[in-house]
């Protein structure tokens, strides 16, 4: 009999065991999941999150933006002019990306209703006319949008455009009829979203880290639909690198507007649609139009257009700091929000009823930067 060396017999007894345990694996994964033993969990370890430099040196614009918001929420109806079929759809607040895909499809489900076909007006080319129109497209209209501004230059540009249904509704004001439409435009524009992450429209999902010194915070936002933020969870005092004694994180998707906006238009386009850079002043004007179908999706001009003396504007302020690589997640507060994108680390936290300069407010930025200096400050390191 030959001899072995011990240590080939070691390696011979080190290769036995290995294939013992990699029979019992495959054993294992053929036993119905109740008899198979679970992996002890583990805790997840605190995640190293890069400090936000903000400094007025690192500054690179300012812009503001003015929300069409209605106190009863956004409209979506239907009516008669001049034999003409208008569908509105405007008022959203601060929650016209979140919601455009949502309440473009209810617009169109009331065009469908309506029994016509063929040739369809879009009046406003901002992120409500935009999605509108492409959902008409799809369901076989051919489009022509009116508009006076085109991005760049509309307010859905200078958007935040984190998804999330803020200043949509005042709370005292939602009817259940309200509810209904709001929970199926949420529903609707979340899934469509879902289908466009990537860098082609620029959206993507982001962890965002809710701050607050309320222990009964439990996320963002209290008014949406919380199975709409999924892997929401509180921080663990050993997990939380922020000063705020309560921190949740969540998972959302953030728009960058200047791609996203972009990206529509050539959509657009390709399906064959039309634009015409024009103004229109009155409902006369729209009636002149010769579309049989006609979706207002003009914001705060339907104040003017059509007489809703509801609509007020929501001044919003945003400052960006230059790029920060490293910097892959969103932080808000009560009063502030931190959204990284590929064209600067965009900062806000201005919500101005009734306000329409479109003035930087150079006090509310100080503001702003102190705010969000004492959050990154007071990070803890790694």
């Amino acid at each position: 009999m030959p001899v072995v060396p011990s240590s080939r017999r070691q390696f011979l007894r080190m290769g036995g065991a290995a294939a013992s345990l990699a029979f019992a694996a495959r054993c294992a994964s053929r036993l119905p999941a109740y008899l198979v033993e679970p992996a002890s969990p583990t805790r997840p370890g605190p995640r190293r999150l890069e400090r936000v430099a903000v400094s007025e040196d690192r500054i690179i614009r300012r812009v503001v933006g003015l929300r069409p918001f209605r106190p009863t929420g956004f409209v979506v109806r239907a009516e008669s002019l001049d034999g003409k079929l208008l569908v509105h759809n405007y008022g959203h607040g601060g929650g016209g990306v979140t919601l455009s895909w949502g309440t473009a499809a209810l617009a169109a489900e009331l065009v469908r209703e309506s029994g016509r076909s063929g040739s369809a007006a879009v009046i406003g080319c901002g992120v409500i006319g935009l999605s509108t129109a492409r959902v008409l497209q799809d369901r076989g209209f051919d489009v022509t949008i009116y508009s006076r501004q085109l991005p760049p230059d509309t307010t859905s540009n200078v958007a935040g455009a984190m998804w999330s249904p803020s200043f949509v509704v005042d709370r005292s004001r939602r009817t259940p009829e309200f509810d209904a439409q709001f929970e199926r435009a949420q529903r609707i524009s979340h899934r469509t979203f879902q289908g466009l992450v990537g860098t082609d429209y620029a959206v993507r999902w982001r962890e965002l880290f809710v701050l607050s010194s309320n222990p009964e915070v439990n996320g963002l936002p209290d008014w949406g639909l919380p199975e709409l933020y999924p892997a929401r969870r509180a921080l663990s005092a050993a997990e939380n690198p922020f000063a705020s004694p309560r921190v949740v994180v969540e998972d959302t998707m953030f728009i960058e507007p200047a791609t996203y906006l972009r990206a529509l238009l050539r959509d657009f386009h390709l399906a064959g649609g039309r634009i015409v850079v024009r103004g229109l002043a009155s409902a006369s004007d729209v009636a002149a139009l010769p579309e049989p179908v006609v979706v207002n999706a003009t914001g705060l001009g339907a104040r003017e257009l059509f007489g809703d003396r509801e609509l007020v504007a929501i001044k919003g302020q945003l400052t960006v700091l230059l790029p920060q690589a490293g910097v892959d997640y969103a932080a808000v507060t009560e009063d502030l929000y931190m959204f990284p994108r590929s064209d600067g680390i965009v900062l806000g936290g201005t919500h101005e009823r009734g306000v329409e300069t479109l003035e930087p407010d150079l006090e509310a930025e100080k503001r702003i930067l102190a705010g969000q200096r004492a959050i990154f400050e007071g990070m803890r390191s790694a």
